[in-house]
């Protein structure tokens, strides 16, 4: 969504707007009223550096602020490991699921988690941090269609609730180790040390002995996810065992090179899990893959009177249309209270919720079905909607590596069912999603942002980006290195601040090949031709990860781009570069036409509406394609609107028309243009 710290009146703005009075209780209160504002974790351990490592406040080690360091993370492990005689792979794959040994400079993740080890302590995160949730700030209609009235919610804050365990492992990690707590939240090394001592106390609560065997230790890994079921717990054992069969190297956002060797051969004492004490999974059918913990938490589909219904609409996918795309969203909101939201009959929906801490799913909405999740009910129609625990504007709550991994499980299994591109033209970021017309552009969403890590996310779908051979292909696929690429951002915590430097997928747009020329304008979101900026949530001026572009020049280290009918100019050093070389169609406007109209759905014309059936306007937004430009094309498709006004679904129906429509890459949003309008070459022509 877009992310609201800048806004922090957002959250209690009431819509004027809306069009029932249950849409009040339709949206989530943030994180920071989601659970008890209690002070920091108590400390149960001297600290003073002496004592053994069975007893429960008993201190690990001697902490200094040089030898925490997270220069010597490496060897932090290792003298972790020994301290709590936990194997060393174990220790390394089971932080590098939880943060890939990131620190973050010691700030929380959306689950109040601390540093590589993920130690999770959420009174103290969430009464440090203020975020308004994804829906519920009153400015986007979810469903995005005119054949019902717009629904924006008020604001209403949901009593508090008791934090689980997986919440407060930072506070067992202080008593076990003796550690402070502070210490945990801020040192690196520390950190390490209170998660092994969570690994020892589990594998001896399991009666298990401490084996320097990585094969000994599934149970206790299982544990550490914090599930309380045996699936959700055996799905990231299972993943943090595959880290170790496959072994990892990474470069850290501290610049530290950690390693972890491969062990091929590895194979863990599954059967642990039966004496591990967790509940059977929650009954329910589901759609996900095996791989994955999946349980069914349904979204209400009910009737109110007088033609008010919610939250989703039945279809019959993809029997009377095609499912083209997976929009990926964070929740900018903890989990309880995202779920609370989601079982609101009033509101909004998706098909699925993926949890921060172990990357557990929650499916709500049938594929089958229409869920209201993008703000534009073509895309709606077409799409599958996943929302991610997280927080765009506040770059280190950070998505886990548990996260990305059962995201990609879930999305590789959709894309397969349902024949999905694994491409960024089809695997759209709320954030890309366009306006369906010019009023809707200012209020589209803008998560995941541009702290979520396309790159990685891809390696994980098994579709790694890369160049295409030759420099000469007239497209290039946007590509920075993500620990390295560091543009400011601005309005993370207060508006016109600037964001804390960290690694991004987005790369900046100019006007000249300079860095001190202005930016390029986005007159939909800024009618008045007011210039764009470095705010977090201003899509105006960027590019991301994955996303393709005709090449308009080339200037030393600078490569223009056709952006939103512009030329635009981004850095691109040879040595670091942020794109690299690609082929593929392009789309220009034919011969004869100066320019042609852009537009944000790809519906019928008005001769195919049957009659009883409103014409939906073919409705261009204000940008202009001119000609001499070119974009990268996207599919070629018919124009549909799926007609869903009513609980009942007798009058439910897909017009499709003759006109044909070719999905671009516009600006930092898709669009679509009309067939008839455009000519189709190859990028290298």
């Amino acid at each position: 969504m877009r992310g609201s710290p800048t806004d922090p009146s957002s959250s209690t703005r009431h819509s004027t707007r809306h069009r029932s009075a249950r849409r009040a209780a339709g949206a989530v209160a943030s994180a920071a009223l989601l659970l008890p504002l209690l002070g920091a974790a108590p400390y149960d351990g001297d600290g003073d550096g002496r004592g053994d490592r069975d007893g429960p406040t008993s201190a690990s080690f001697a902490f200094s602020a040089s030898s925490a360091s997270s220069a010597h993370l490496q060897n932090a492990f290792a003298d972790a490991a020994d301290k709590y005689d936990v194997p060393q792979s174990v220790l390394l794959a089971v932080s590098y699921l939880q943060s890939r040994w990131d620190t973050h400079d010691g700030a929380p993740s959306v689950t109040g988690g601390y540093g590589p080890m993920h130690l999770t302590d959420a009174r103290t995160a969430i009464a440090r941090t203020v975020v308004a949730p994804h829906h519920s700030d009153g400015r986007e209609d979810a469903r995005g269609d005119a054949s019902r009235g717009p629904l924006l919610p008020d604001t209403k804050v949901p009593e508090n609730t008791r934090l689980p365990a997986r919440l407060k492992t930072l506070t067992k990690a202080a008593e076990l180790s003796g550690i402070p707590a502070e210490r945990l939240r801020t040192d690196a090394a520390a950190n390490v040390a209170g998660g092994a001592a969570l690994l020892a106390a589990a594998q001896k609560q399991l009666g298990e002995p401490l084996s320097a065997d990585a094969a000994d230790w599934y149970g206790a890994v299982a544990r550490y996810s914090g599930a309380d079921d045996t699936a959700t717990a055996a799905t990231y054992a299972e993943e943090v065992f595959e880290v170790i069969r496959h072994g990892e190297r990474r470069t850290t956002d501290a610049g530290q090179r950690i390693t972890l060797g491969a062990q091929p051969r590895l194979r863990p004492a599954t059967a642990q899990l039966s004496g591990a004490g967790l509940r059977a999974p929650a009954a329910g059918t589901t759609e996900c893959p095996t791989t994955v913990s999946c349980e069914w938490i349904p979204a209400p589909y009910e009737e109110f009177g007088d033609g008010d219904y919610g939250n989703h609409d039945l279809g019959d996918r993809p029997k009377s249309q095609s499912i083209k795309y997976i929009v990926v969203h964070d929740t900018e909101g903890a989990w309880d209270g995202v779920l609370n939201l989601v079982q609101d009959p009033t509101y909004v929906s998706w098909q699925y919720s993926l949890r921060s801490t172990d990357g557990h799913i929650a499916q709500h909405v049938k594929a089958k079905d229409v869920a209201w999740h993008a703000g534009n009910w073509y895309i709606n129609s077409k799409s599958i909607g996943l929302e991610h625990e997280g927080f765009l504007t506040a770059p280190d709550t950070w998505y886990t590596e548990a996260m990305y991994r059962s995201s990609a499980r879930l999305v590789k299994y959709l894309a397969a069912k349902y024949g999905i591109p694994l491409d960024r033209q089809h695997i759209l970021g709320h954030d890309t999603v366009p306006g369906t017309t010019t009023a809707t552009i200012p209020s589209m969403h803008t998560d995941p942002g541009p702290y979520w890590d396309w790159r990685h996310y891809f390696t994980l779908l098994g579709k790694p980006l890369g160049a295409a051979p030759g420099a000469k292909g007239g497209l290039v696929t946007v590509l920075p290195r993500f620990t390295a690429n560091r543009p400011e951002f601005t309005g993370c915590v207060t508006r016109g601040e600037p964001c804390a430097a960290h690694g991004s997928s987005a790369v900046r747009l100019h006007t000249q090949p300079r860095k001190d020329a202005p930016l390029v304008k986005d007159i939909g979101l800024r009618p008045g031709g007011d210039d764009s900026t470095t705010d977090v949530n201003d899509v105006g001026s960027r590019v991301s990860t994955g996303q393709r572009y005709a090449v308009a020049g080339r200037d030393g280290d600078w490569t223009a781009i056709w952006y939103l009918g512009q030329k635009a100019w981004f850095e691109n050093p040879q040595k670091q570069p942020t794109a690299v070389n690609a082929t593929g169609d392009v789309i220009t406007p034919k011969a004869g036409l100066t320019e042609i109209p852009v537009y944000g759905r790809a519906y019928p014309e008005k001769e195919a509406y049957p009659q009883g059936v409103p014409v939906q306007s073919v409705s261009p937004l204000p940008y202009k394609l001119p000609a001499g430009q070119k974009y990268a094309a996207g599919d070629k498709v018919p124009g549909e609107y799926f007609y869903a006004p009513t609980f009942d679904t007798t009058p439910h129906l897909v017009v499709r028309g003759s006109d044909m429509y070719y999905e671009i890459q516009f600006g930092h949003r898709v669009a679509f243009v009309r067939a008839a309008d455009v000519r189709v070459m190859p990028s290298a022509a």
